[in-house]
């Protein structure tokens, strides 16, 4: 066994056409992007046909809200139920794991007889058995972390097995989920294409990038002050790209003669990553504000869903599971109660007149909003009436005193029930030495600097430890070794020519190995020469090479493993 990762897959044989042939169903989510980016909303500097069209040929939820950050929508969306229930409390260094007593969307699906597979940015835990290959996708092709330093070529993770990607990332993502549609095209198949755009680093293939890089604006923030016009360019130009590839994805359904037999859906994971235009509302990524949370949401189900088909009531992430299940016809009792509902009676039903009144809540980082048909108390306890006030400019809390009372007793209650995790202190070591996946990848990300190391950025995604200097600098990972047995440990390492022949130990438990570094390893940085606008604290990529310590005899249990260096010869 190794400390290293990796992903097991088991692909089904392709079951055979029954008559009652379930819809397929293919799930395409946006990284980072805004309700404004897009045409359909009104954006008048980008053109989004393809996307558009999915709502033009079925139904647009105009009030379809998610997390204001990453995992955490991801973990409502595969579960139904708000992610501080399963344990998502933060987007990086192990608070993006879902807990493992969550039953996943696709874990559902495949036990109905699905195919089922993921390709893109997975963000909801790295080690087996949070990997999506052990959540219920059977392929997976794509990246786990939550963001990436490199969207050209970059290194990405294929059912286990290390892999380079083939030239642009989102154009690469696509053409792996039109394999696997194609693989699969004569049995029900579960296609989840969680794109890594329009997130940062701002990187673009040259074809889009020229449209824009000179191109006026004719939108801007609420606040122009506030925006970075190339950032915004570049956004725009990454979802023309993005519009392209959807357009390829539902080309290849038309050509395989499955468009009529596929739920197709495409939302974004949270509000804009920068300031700019969004239709005026309040708030970004990372803020509970409708401008944080709203996303655009558009579904299409030929024949089903009527085409052009408008709902204006509330709903969420926390749905999509109650409603894909309902809709496909599969069976479905949740052990935990879900905090989502079907939302077949308002893409299926009559003028839906007696839909209950219901309340969505959104929360980052301990600040939490209530949401109602009419309403939004903010995180601050502010009343706004999103109807006659969608920018939320003016507080009616003192106005409407009892409204603000009801919203601020369920917000309350709300967090009592949830039971908020702490940031990095969960209690979830890191898994190894799972049998079914031998290979145990530990990044930097989620291990512990100390002394003189620090990251390569701020953000510990996609980073990597450096500054390594003394002796008594260490690194540490907070592990559970679960099956006693003997491990090969590999660290991959960069090393300056002076500095070959530098000791290092890595420890755990009072097993120590010890190896010498024999080969200087100082590659360029990568991702520099790709960037259409400069990083914000974003690591660049470097190509480690992996070096063997050896072997360890290691029993089970829990412990922290430490790496360290017993000699530098060098800086």
């Amino acid at each position: 066994m190794r400390i290293v990762i990796a992903i097991i897959s088991l692909l089904l044989p392709g079951l055979a056409m029954a008559a009652d042939k379930k819809p397929n169903i293919l799930i395409i989510l946006a990284d980072d992007m805004g309700w404004g980016d897009l045409s359909s909303n009104g954006n008048l500097t980008v053109a989004t046909p393809k996307i558009d069209s999915i709502g033009r040929e079925g139904a647009t939820l105009d009030r379809f809200y998610v997390s204001p950050v990453c995992s955490p929508t991801r973990a409502e969306f595969l579960t139904g139920r708000y992610h501080l229930r399963g344990g998502v409390h933060d987007v990086s260094t192990g608070g993006e794991r879902l807990n493992l007593d969550e039953t996943t969307i696709a874990q559902v699906f495949k036990n109905a007889g699905y195919a089922t597979g993921a390709f893109g940015k997975w963000h909801n835990g790295t080690q087996w058995p949070y990997h999506p290959n052990a959540r219920g996708f059977e392929e997976y092709y794509g990246f786990t972390s939550g963001h990436w330093g490199t969207y050209f070529e970059p290194p990405l993770d294929h059912n286990g097995a290390h892999t380079k990607g083939k030239g642009y990332i989102i154009d690469d993502l696509t053409s792996h989920a039109m394999e696997f549609i194609t693989q699969h095209k004569d049995a029900p198949f579960f296609c989840y294409v969680p794109y890594n755009t329009p997130h940062s680093p701002m990187q673009v293939p040259d074809e889009y990038w020229d449209r824009f890089k000179d191109k006026s604006l004719k939108q801007h923030a609420s606040n122009s002050k506030q925006e970075d016009d190339n950032f915004t360019r570049c956004v725009l130009a990454m979802m023309e790209n993005m519009d392209w590839n959807v357009g390829r994805l539902l080309k290849h359904l038309d050509e395989l003669h499955l468009a009529n037999d596929t739920i197709v859906i495409f939302f974004s994971d949270n509000g804009p990553n920068s300031w700019r235009w969004n239709g005026g509302m309040k708030g970004k990524k990372g803020s509970t504000d409708e401008g944080g949370v709203r996303s655009p949401f558009v579904i299409r189900w030929p024949g089903k869903i009527s085409a052009g088909r408008k709902v204006p009531q509330i709903a969420g992430a926390v749905d999509l599971l109650p409603t894909l299940t309902e809709l496909a016809g599969i069976p479905f009792k949740s052990d935990k109660p879900l905090d989502g509902v079907s939302l077949k009676p308002l893409l299926m039903g009559g003028a839906n007149a007696g839909w209950p009144e219901r309340m969505i809540f959104s929360h980052w980082a301990g600040s939490v909003s209530a949401r109602t048909e009419q309403y939004r108390l903010d995180s601050a306890g502010a009343l706004f009436d999103m109807v006659a006030d969608p920018g939320q400019k003016h507080d009616m809390a003192k106005e409407r005193p009892k409204v603000a009372e009801r919203l601020s007793g369920a917000v309350t209650a709300w967090k009592k029930e949830v039971k908020q995790v702490a940031k990095h202190d969960d209690g979830r070591p890191y898994s190894v030495g799972y049998p079914e996946c031998p290979l145990t990848m530990l990044p930097a990300r989620d291990g512990v600097p100390h002394g003189n190391v620090k990251r390569s950025a701020g953000a510990p995604n996609c980073s990597y430890f450096k500054n390594w200097t003394s002796t008594d600098d260490s690194m540490t990972w907070d592990i559970e070794i679960l099956t006693a047995g003997k491990y090969d440990a590999i660290v991959h390492y960069t090393c300056p020519q002076p500095d070959v022949g530098s000791e290092v130990e890595l420890e755990f438990r009072n097993c120590r190995l010890r190896a010498k570094v024999s080969e200087a390893n100082d590659p360029p940085l990568v991702g520099a020469e790709n960037d259409r606008v400069p990083r914000n604290g974003e690591s660049y990529v470097k190509d480690f090479k992996p070096m063997p310590l050896g072997v360890f005899e290691l029993s089970a249990g829990r412990g922290l493993l430490t790496l360290r260096a017993v000699q530098i010869p060098g800086k």
